[in-house]
């Protein structure tokens, strides 16, 4: 995300710098034109800059904040995040010295492959971008964020912390939860036979997706949402209830109209999405 974002930033950026633990993802930028420079050094990369993009892991992101990256900031620096989750962030955010200008942000957009080997300009186009106010946000923030998501070709949306971590919840943790109890639940029967894994296809393929995603990133989202996410869980567990029990008591066409509204939905959403993609 953060390699994208770089790509994305290119024409608008004088100068970016980029800032890695890991000497192969600084090299690969660095030769790739990803970034003007590279660095392992967290007060060195950010001390000079106008801007400022978290874009780790939101435990990661939560202990920059607290433990160092207030001090290396200048006065009137963006201050920006795309952690999964926004409550915890913006939080630490509203305890950053007086002077820098901090917000949080969440592009809803991404892949399951992880690293700048897989950073992509046009990932956040036509995509929403999630801006959500913390105590360091002035009104020249919010303009200067809002401006941001919108050079990269995303649409803004502004959204209360705690809002955004319970949609998320819903339409991205969820997901992966579910995603990963569906491989789980495959790779067991393909221990009776194999050829659980030599028909898998199209179907399986989409639904199954979400499961690849890193886990440092998973891990940290569904850890600082926990409340949101098993509120969810539980709903979930509710539905498969109902749809087990009418398939057990093989009460087809009570199942297929349970099912109706569910495929009316998704369609819908269908639509909806394409022509936000779709658009100009």
């Amino acid at each position: 995300m953060g390699g994208s974002l770089a790509r994305a930033l290119r024409p608008f950026a004088e100068t970016i710098t980029g800032v890695d633990p890991n000497p192969v993802s600084r090299e690969y930028a660095l030769a790739n034109g990803v970034v003007d420079a590279a660095t392992d050094d967290l007060k060195a990369g950010v001390s000079e800059a106008d801007v400022v993009i978290l874009a780790a892991p939101v435990r990661t992101i939560i202990a920059m904040i607290n433990d160092r990256i207030g001090a290396y900031l200048r006065s009137n620096t963006l201050l920006i995040d795309i952690g999964s989750t926004k409550a915890d962030i913006c939080d630490a955010m509203g305890r950053l010295p007086i002077g820098i200008q901090a917000i949080g942000g969440h592009p809803m957009a991404g892949k399951e492959s992880s690293g700048v080997q897989e950073s992509d300009a046009t990932l956040f186009r036509n995509r929403p971008f999630v801006l959500c106010a913390s105590r360091r946000t002035t009104p020249a923030t919010r303009d200067r964020a809002i401006a941001l998501a919108t050079a990269v070709g995303a649409m803004p949306i502004e959204m209360e912390p705690q809002r955004h971590d319970k949609v998320v919840a819903a339409i991205s943790h969820l997901p992966y939860l579910i995603s990963a109890a569906l491989v789980a639940t495959v790779a067991q029967q393909a221990e009776q036979d194999d050829a659980v894994w030599k028909l898998a296809a199209g179907g399986f393929r989409d639904t199954s997706r979400l499961a690849a995603q890193d886990l440092s990133m998973t891990g940290d989202f569904l850890s600082t949402n926990t409340q949101a996410v098993a509120t969810l869980l539980a709903y979930f567990r509710m539905q498969l209830a109902i749809l087990e029990a009418s398939l057990i008591a093989q009460e087809n066409g009570k199942l297929v109209e349970l099912l109706r509204p569910t495929r009316e939905a998704r369609i819908a959403w269908g639509k909806q999405d394409e022509a936000r993609r779709n658009a100009k």
